[in-house]
């Protein structure tokens, strides 16, 4: 009896240690098998259509970026690119005797086209000095107006004040016949009365010197704008002579028109040889990414189309996608860390940090995601998709590709 008291007693200390045990790896821990390897697959498909001649990897295999998977026969793209080429320098013979031709006619004219070209070039050079003098002389105008508007306040203003101290000094001058004030105070306002009538002649001095000034400012804007009607005439006069000069021979426009479409032609049959040098690179079909070659489904000697999938590249870049409980997100955020461990390794475990939480849940981009408001709603709890990265690459000795299931552990804490 003592014995099984004893037993009991240890069963219920145990599970008081799961459970502590349980409760704080909950705590600090969030964990599914729900997770699962991803990675970029990439399906390999030709650019050109063709013959294939040589199949350089296997299923399986390992393949560097820009390594030659598949050759295709590159015949008939040789023999589009050399025609190409030979029309190239057939166009572009015919442009340089174009070019000889339109500067031997142009030749003639140019000269007259070059001197009535200058002649309106330095009589529209000699308008805008002009137009900028007369523009110069407006400034100096609307300054002057300023100058004369101000010297008329301030001579007002001295006039005003002149008029003032005169009749303080006359009213001073009757109070010190009655004795009424003393010499000391008519002898300062008599002083001040000269004073002030004499800043009103200087005011007086000043508005005159304005408003000569503000004469000379018009009459120089006067003759600027008389030379002004005579350069606008004579650039009226250079740009008819300039007219007469480009419509003389007809035959320069006639020949430029032919050297356009023969450079058009050029242009036109460079990009031809553009697109065949391209089409012939793509018979070689290059590893756009390192990875391994997986589900090869081409030979030598098949006939492939622009488009065909002849093998899918999986990318070494692997990530694992775990689709945890949505109870389970309360404190997940990225960059925390995860162990992971893999079914196919569960020996070993690697390090990984959470890049990512979906917006939303798995359920809701299905194909056929549910529809709550029918009437038929029993809640579920969802799963959400979580992105965990890789600290450093897996080992190279790890086989792990898309697919395989990884049991991921988040700290939370």
């Amino acid at each position: 009896m003592k014995n099984k008291r004893f037993l009991l007693i240890g069963l219920i200390f145990v599970a008081v240690l799961i459970a502590i045990w349980y409760f704080w790896h909950s705590r600090f821990y969030e964990s599914t098998d729900n997770a699962f390897i991803d990675a970029d697959i990439l399906q390999i498909s030709p650019r050109v259509p063709g013959q294939v001649l040589r199949v350089l990897i296997q299923d399986n295999q390992r393949v560097k970026e820009g390594d030659l998977l598949v050759e295709i026969d590159p015949g008939d793209y040789e023999a589009r690119l050399a025609e190409a080429q030979g029309r190239l320098k057939d166009v572009m013979a015919k442009a340089a005797g174009a070019e000889s031709n339109l500067g031997l006619t142009s030749a003639v004219t140019g000269a007259a086209l070059q001197q009535a070209g200058a002649a309106v070039a330095a009589a529209q050079d000699q308008l805008g000095v002009l137009q900028a003098r007369l523009a110069q002389d407006d400034a100096v105008i609307h300054a002057a107006q300023a100058g004369f508007a101000q010297a008329e306040a301030r001579r007002t203003a001295a006039e005003a004040e002149a008029v003032r101290a005169g009749t303080d000094a006359q009213r001073y001058r009757e109070l010190y016949k009655k004795d009424e004030v003393s010499k000391q105070l008519l002898d300062r306002s008599e002083a001040e009365a000269r004073a002030t009538a004499a800043n009103a002649e200087a005011a007086r001095q000043v508005v005159a010197a304005a408003q000569a000034q503000l004469t000379q400012a018009k009459a120089a804007r006067g003759t600027t704008e008389a030379s002004l009607l005579v350069a606008r005439k004579q650039v009226e006069q250079a740009e008819a002579r300039q007219k007469e000069a480009q419509a003389g021979p007809k035959q320069v426009s006639a020949r430029e028109a032919d050297l356009r479409a023969l450079r058009a032609q050029v242009a036109q049959q460079t990009a031809a040889v553009r697109l065949a040098e391209l089409n012939l690179s793509y018979t070689r079909v290059l590893a756009p990414d390192s990875g391994y070659v997986t589900r090869k489904s081409v030979q030598p000697g098949n006939y492939v189309q622009t488009g065909q999938a002849l093998m899918a590249l999986v990318s070494d870049r692997a990530w694992v996608v775990a689709n945890f409980k949505e109870t389970q997100l309360t404190h997940m955020r990225p960059g925390q860390r995860v162990d992971l461990k893999i079914d196919a390794y569960p020996d070993r475990k690697l390090q990984g940090r959470v890049d990512s939480i979906q917006a939303g849940s798995g359920a809701r981009f299905s194909l056929l995601p549910p529809e709550n408001a029918t009437g038929n709603y029993v809640k579920v709890v969802q799963r959400v998709p979580v992105k965990i990265v890789f600290v450093e690459p897996p080992p190279g000795n790890l086989k792990i590709g898309p697919g395989m299931s990884v049991v991921p552990t988040v700290w939370v804490q």
